[in-house]
């Protein structure tokens, strides 16, 4: 291989390619992975050539490019988790704000559209937290007539909401969440 004869640096890079190949296979023991860091290599010289030093040994320059490059990216992937089929990028996820806050206006459009038993019932047995033995002693009426209103009251909810059985409410109100939970829902 003919060498540079010119004196600028950038020029020489090529001349450097075979050796750093050979170090860079040395480090990685894999010939993609070398080759990656090669170019890794030459395209931080490149952009670096500015703090090269003229009159110095641009391979030792290129080969210390190359070590730091190697070894950093080696810690950075010591720090990285393995996650190949996505289970922590999902925990990771967040839905963003504005989701929730439509999701909300939704609800509380629906829920006003409700009778003024259902919404009570709702928000006694569901945002309030009371059972429905005390939410009947609050209101005067029978068990069953609170069980009733709430149930009827939560349907009439999904129904103006247009949700399914299967739909996520992806509300981020905790009192809003509790009215539509349906685990005090009584079955007919």
């Amino acid at each position: 291989m003919k060498k540079s004869d010119s004196t600028e640096p950038r020029d020489q890079l090529v001349d450097h390619l075979p050796a750093l190949r050979a170090f860079a296979l040395s480090l990685t023991r894999e010939g993609a992975s070398a080759d990656d860091l090669v170019q890794d290599t030459i395209v931080k010289a490149w952009t670096n050539m500015d703090k090269f030093q003229p009159g110095t040994n641009l391979r030792a320059w290129l080969f210390t490019i190359l070590r730091n490059t190697f070894y950093s990216a080696r810690r950075k992937t010591k720090r990285e988790v393995s996650d190949t089929d996505g289970i922590h990028a999902a925990r990771q996820a967040t839905k963003p704000d504005h989701d929730g806050k439509l999701a909300l206006r939704d609800f509380r459009t629906a829920f006003q559209q409700l009778p003024d038993e259902q919404r009570e019932a709702l928000i006694l047995v569901g945002a309030s937290g009371f059972s429905y033995e005390e939410a009947a002693d609050m209101t005067g009426v029978a068990v069953g007539t609170v069980k009733s209103r709430a149930n009827r009251g939560r349907r009439k909810l999904a129904e103006l909401l247009q949700l399914s059985g299967a739909d996520d409410l992806d509300l981020t109100d905790q009192a809003t969440m509790a009215v539509m939970a349906s685990n005090q829902t009584v079955s007919r």
